[in-house]
C-alpha cells in the first residue's frame, strides 16, 4: 500500500501574533535570505495579502511579484511588510565571532 501524504500549509499555522513573531524570528535566525522571503510571503499570505501590501504602501500585485520565488525584495520592502505584520527587526549580538 502507497503512503498517503496530505498537502501542507504553514499559512494554517500560524494563528496567533505570538505563532508569527516565533516563526519569523527563527527564519531570520537561519539567515538564508530565500527562506526569509518565503516566510514573509507566508505570514502576508495568512495574514491577508490585500491587507497588508495596503499598509505597507504596495499594491497586491507588486507585493505578491517581490514575495514570489523569482522575488527580490528591497530591503525597505521587508521593513515596510514587517511593519505592517506588526513587527520590527531588531539586532543581537551573534553567539560566535563574525569571520
Amino acid at each position: 500500500m502507497p503512503l498517503e501524504t496530505l498537502p501542507h500549509d504553514t499559512a494554517e499555522h500560524l494563528r496567533t501574533d505570538e505563532d508569527v513573531a516565533l516563526y519569523i524570528e527563527a527564519v531570520l535566525e537561519d539567515g538564508d535570505p530565500a527562506l526569509i522571503r518565503d516566510a514573509i510571503g507566508i505570514v502576508a499570505r495568512a495574514r491577508g495579502m490585500s491587507q497588508i501590501a495596503r499598509e505597507a504602501g504596495l499594491s497586491r500585485e507588486s507585493l505578491y511579484k517581490a514575495l514570489s520565488q523569482s522575488g527580490n525584495p528591497s530591503f525597505e520592502t521587508v521593513r515596510a511588510v514587517l511593519q505592517a505584520l506588526g513587527l520590527q527587526l531588531s539586532v543581537k549580538r551573534a553567539d560566535k565571532p563574525a569571520a
